[in-house]
């Protein structure tokens, strides 16, 4: 208990910022999987890092440059590719490669040194920010409000976009929004926790959801609950320990699906740490 109130005394920002960016990312997280579209998350979160290098060597404040190159991408990527020659997929992987080449020239020609460049691009949960606090609120608030209030017809259009169609639902004004959406949380959420944890929490949480759960308030629900349970435990352990604060929260977020949802193997795994560490 003491060292819980340790650490919401030290890093109260990180706490708070990573409850935010958990909640926010495993509830759109839940999206993006019914869309079949996982990589999308940690496509835009190197596009992310791409704007963020941009902003760097232009000059702006990186999440300017973060938001806008991600907006665009995810204007692109809204487009409907059924009948596209190449599908999005594709799109993902050639905006993926081009990205994390550019965003290395970028900043090697920065003048920046590497740990600064690292910090910037990469980002560190634990060392969030007044400035970064108030940002990730303020873009995420909005984002988590208008999942909420337009849940009907983001779902509809993402789990049957043809009879969505037939009923007369604006399906790629919809999805524009919901990407739209999207591409502020990763941007926001990467120059704040980095693009590896915020693909983590796009994905693990909701995946754990998901298979626990067929209905979507409890599906919506339980994601949000273990992306911030994993924010807190990693937080403590990173904290008491010393260790990589977003690959310590990443490995909490995958533990916890498999004490859910395979607690057998779990078990199994913890044995033979302890036997290999005696």
């Amino acid at each position: 208990m003491d060292n819980m109130i340790f650490l919401l005394e030290t890093f109260p920002h990180a706490v708070a910022g990573g409850l935010i960016i958990s909640t926010v990312c495993s509830l759109l997280g839940v999206f993006v999987i019914l869309k079949r579209m996982v990589f999308i998350g940690i496509t835009l979160s190197q596009v992310a890092v791409c704007g963020v290098a941009a902003g760097l060597v232009l000059g702006i404040h990186p999440y300017i440059g973060a938001v806008l190159l991600t907006t665009a991408a995810v204007i692109a990527l809204s487009y409907p590719f059924e009948s596209a020659r190449i599908p999005r997929d594709a799109l993902l992987g050639i905006l993926f490669t081009g990205a994390s080449a550019l965003s290395i020239l970028i900043v090697s020609q920065s003048g920046f040194g590497l740990h600064e460049v690292q910090g910037m691009l990469y980002g560190d949960l634990i060392f969030t920010n007044p400035l970064d606090l108030a940002v990730t609120a303020g873009v995420l608030s909005p984002v988590i409000l208008f999942l909420l209030m337009f849940l009907r017809p983001t779902l509809n259009v993402f789990m049957d976009r043809e009879a969505s169609q037939v009923l007369g639902i604006r399906t790629r004004f919809w999805e524009l929004l919901f990407f739209v959406a999207l591409g502020l949380a990763i941007s926001v959420s990467s120059q704040t926790a980095g693009s590896l944890l915020v693909f983590c929490y796009l994905v693990v949480p909701s995946s754990t959801a998901l298979l626990i759960s067929r209905r979507l308030g409890a599906v919506l629900a339980i994601s949000a609950v273990c992306g911030a349970a994993s924010t807190i435990s990693g937080l403590y352990f990173s904290a008491m320990h010393d260790l990589p604060t977003n690959h310590i929260i990443t490995a909490s977020s995958c533990a916890l699906l498999l004490i859910l949802i395979q607690p057998r193997i779990f078990r199994i795994i913890i044995k033979k740490c302890f036997a290999l560490r005696q």
